[in-house]
């Protein structure tokens, strides 16, 4: 499975658009996180991480927001909708980690995720999926049906 990075510079590394990867599920959005999230640090730093998908919901690239401490993390919806639209995604999965070991949500991932979800709305950029990640697996918003 590639994953590209996209790069500060918002230029994405070149895949072939057939070995790109298709989310069609959570768990597959998971697996592809868990080849982005450093193992070595889950346990004890939250980072942020969104994946950007074209229209036919294949990875057009990863890019890791944000990395913070124990209890928390920043997702800012400016550089969210900056990578979004400048690799022209038509959709998107925003990701964290709990080094808790949680994989419930907390109100501020309830708060943020809506605030993202209503942000791309407006810009046609489709929040498909918040996944929150652990050692021992993951929490979908969108199989919750909180999206």
């Amino acid at each position: 499975m590639k994953v590209p990075e996209i790069k500060i510079s918002l230029k994405v590394d070149k895949v072939k658009k057939s070995e790109l990867t298709k989310i069609t599920s959570s768990k597959d959005g998971y697996e592809v996180l868990q080849q982005i999230f450093d193992a070595d640090k889950i346990d004890w730093i939250e980072e942020a991480i969104i994946l950007c998908l074209n229209r036919a919901n294949k990875v057009i690239g990863f890019y890791k927001l944000s990395s913070g401490g124990q209890s928390g993390t920043v997702m800012d919806q400016k550089v969210i909708f900056t990578i979004a639209l400048n690799c022209t995604a038509s959709g998107i999965i925003i990701a964290h980690n709990h080094p808790s070991g949680q994989l419930f949500p907390s109100d501020a991932d309830i708060r943020i995720t809506k605030t993202i979800k209503d942000a791309g709305d407006i810009m046609d950029i489709k929040l498909l999926d918040h996944i929150i990640v652990t050692d021992e697996g993951y929490y979908s918003f969108a199989d919750s049906g909180k999206l």
